[in-house]
């Protein structure tokens, strides 16, 4: 796949992810206010939970050709593809805390995560294609 093929497809599944994210955090925080803090890390986790999950299974197949099958194949990436995000996870969780303390609204709270995300996504990319996918077909 070409290089641009490749840039493409990988920020389609980011967004794809993006959306399942902020889908998971609306439905969480559906019916309430995010001002109230356990509301709102519990919108986080869940949200980013969805994320990972769906990102994880479009990655491994195709954007790195990870065509390994099996409970302990899936584990043993999974566990380090969840690793790799910690980081990222970070970046996309200060950054969006930060545009809903600025803001105060869903509109600037989102906007937040859009770009923490989409930073923390470029980050992981690299560490997913050194650490996770070494075998597999991305550059």
């Amino acid at each position: 796949m070409s290089g641009g093929a490749l840039v493409l497809r990988y920020a389609g599944f980011a967004g794809i992810a993006v959306l399942a994210n902020l889908a998971v955090q609306r439905l969480v925080l559906w019916g309430g206010t995010p001002e109230t803090g356990p509301r709102f890390v519990a919108a986080l986790a869940a949200g980013t939970l969805a994320g990972l999950v769906v990102k994880y299974l479009l990655d491994k197949r195709w954007i790195f050709d990870d065509r390994s099958t099996g409970l302990a194949a899936h584990s043993r990436r999974f566990g380090l593809y969840s690793l790799m995000g910690v980081a990222t996870t970070a970046i996309f969780w200060a950054t969006e805390t930060a545009f809903w303390l600025i803001g105060g609204t869903d509109l600037w709270r989102e906007t937040g995560a859009v770009l923490g995300l989409s930073v923390g996504y470029l980050v992981k990319y690299e560490l997913d294609r050194r650490y996770v996918f070494r075998t597999g077909g991305a550059r």
